[in-house]
């Protein structure tokens, strides 16, 4: 006899007999979480969780079912490794049976995507009263008359302690992250990291909106009086949050946005903001939501008194801040806004070849985002050696892609020329030299660019090709040196500066070579002037 399920945990597969803790709030979920010594609370009352060995994303523990319905558009490889449909049905029912006999299970009902035509139901189920409070900052919580009979799209299975057996699950190891499109489940098993949380519904969004028309993106937003959006694509340390957080512009979201026919819209009703060596006066707006109660902190170190050390990287550099939007203070009502003016690619260039900032057409814009490039430094990420390491990411968010990067990559260039978006490539990263020679880009300098390009003044300008890229480089802007806009201007060694533009662009080459064959050809155009 097959025991009825309750109904906040219909649609999940887990029969009745767990005490189900539904939809609490913040008071509700921190206070079952200190009674059960999930965590502790800071000084400021935000509940401070360790995550154990896992202290970021297990990307080799990711699946996706390879359902005979979606195997062909898939974009199978390291990003996504195939589990057979079999082996997914049966690790889905073994975790479901050991949620099932937990004593309790905390449930949350959320929204994914604030355009209500293009946002999804999700039913989180875990054991952690702190993962649950972690999903109702991140994701957007229905007003309470939404609740009633609310229906999930896709269902979160979320067992931290359950350890898969690669031999039954056909995984690698006891952590798995295994996501069906077909039976719109996701398993979390094994990790008590919570990005994996939000990262998979990102990748179901990733999966679904472009059969909408919807280009999903991993991108910050913000928007100005006008009403003028701009969105700033950007790998980790490139600048991304710290660029969209404008005291005079709204800010739409920090990560995840989807583009329609009407405008933008964020995904989240949170932020997952990074906090090692937050500073106060560089993120004011960060720093208050991390010091305030209902935010979860991640591997934030804390003297015994609550006081937050946030120099501290002892349990892990990836120290994370969640917290709800409306936590800053000029977050955007509603969390939608209207098409994109402007669209900012963000690269720190450690090698100190690409301009500070470059106008892009519609077809060099799809080969920087299919390119998707920064390049890291020492100290930034453990095992780096001395100098610069190249970093390729398509779509500024590879990691979180299940169909193939041209798709998207073809979705921006067609919304840029039908929205008739300007696009810039912004680099943060070094002038006058390579890292250890050169200086950090001027913010100052950064800001000023991105101040002419956002009013439409930098629209306007003379331009000059750079050689190398030939990309559009301003040849004037105010309040920026007229050196520091041509990059081989600001180098001594005018010889060095070409041979690193050279290597530079021999890696945009060997990089690009997989998507030679699959993008069209304006961008193929793109990549021979590149590579000559």
């Amino acid at each position: 006899m097959t025991v009825p399920e309750t109904p906040s945990l219909a649609g999940t597969g887990i029969a009745a007999g767990p005490e189900v803790h539904a939809n609490l709030t913040a008071p509700g979920l921190v206070g079952h979480a200190l009674r059960r010594g999930e965590g502790r609370l800071s000084a400021e009352g935000a509940f401070i969780a360790v995550t154990g060995v896992h202290t970021g994303r297990s990307a080799q523990d990711k699946f996706v079912a390879d359902d005979p319905e979606v195997h062909d558009a898939v974009w199978w490889g390291k990003v996504n490794q195939p589990l057979a449909p079999e082996k997914f049905a049966g690790l889905a029912a073994r975790i479901r049976r050991w949620l099932g006999g937990q004593p309790e299970l905390f449930v949350q009902d959320l929204y994914a995507g604030a355009d209500p035509a293009h946002r999804i139901r999700v039913r989180l189920v875990t054991t952690h009263a702190w993962h649950a409070l972690f999903a109702r900052n991140m994701f957007i919580r229905p007003r309470r008359e939404e609740l009633a009979g609310f229906t999930p799209d896709y269902v979160i299975l979320h067992a931290p302690e359950f350890h898969a057996d690669p031999a039954v699950d056909g995984c690698r190891s006891e952590t798995v992250i295994a996501l069906s499109f077909a039976a719109r489940t996701i398993c979390i098993a094994g990790t008590s990291y919570a990005g994996e949380i939000k990262k998979s519904i990102f990748t179901v969004m990733n999966w679904l909106l472009p059969d909408r028309g919807v280009l999903p993106m991993h991108c910050s937003a913000n928007v100005g009086a006008a009403g003028d959006a701009a969105l700033f694509f950007g790998l980790s340390g490139t600048g991304k949050t710290t660029l969209s957080s404008d005291p005079e512009r709204r800010l739409i979201g920090d990560d995840e946005h989807g583009w329609s026919d009407t405008g933008v819209f964020n995904f989240e009703g949170g932020c997952y903001a990074k906090v090692i060596r937050l500073s106060r006066e560089a993120e004011p707006q960060i720093w208050a939501a991390t010091h305030r109660f209902g935010t979860v902190l991640e591997n934030v170190v804390a003297d015994e008194d609550g006081n937050l050390d946030l120099d501290d990287a002892t349990l892990t550099e990836n120290t994370r801040s969640c917290y709800p939007l409306e936590f800053i203070d000029n977050a955007m009502p509603g969390g939608m806004g209207g098409k994109p003016r402007n669209v900012v690619m963000l690269t720190a260039d450690a090698f100190g070849v690409l301009p500070p900032i470059a106008k892009l057409s519609p077809a060099q814009a799809m080969y920087h985002f299919l390119s998707g490039y920064t390049a890291r430094v020492a100290g930034t990420e453990k095992g780096l050696g001395s100098e610069p390491q190249a970093t390729f990411s398509a779509c500024f968010g590879a990691p979180f892609l299940p169909r193939h990067p041209e798709v998207y990559g073809r979705m921006l260039a067609e919304r840029i020329k039908r929205d008739g978006a300007d696009c810039w490539l912004v680099n943060t990263g070094w002038t006058g030299g390579s890292y250890g020679t050169g200086q950090r880009m001027s913010i100052r300098h950064t800001r000023a660019l991105l101040r002419a390009a956002l009013d439409g003044s930098l629209a306007r300008a003379e331009y000059e090709r750079d050689p190398f890229f030939g990309l559009m480089v301003p040849r004037a802007v105010p309040g920026v040196p007229p050196e520091v806009l041509n990059p081989r201007e600001a180098w001594a060694d005018k010889a060095a500066y070409d041979r690193t533009a050279r290597e530079l662009v021999a890696r945009f080459e060997k990089n690009f070579e997989s998507f030679d064959g699959a993008v069209g050809e304006e961008v193929k155009a793109v990549a021979i002037r590149v590579a000559a």
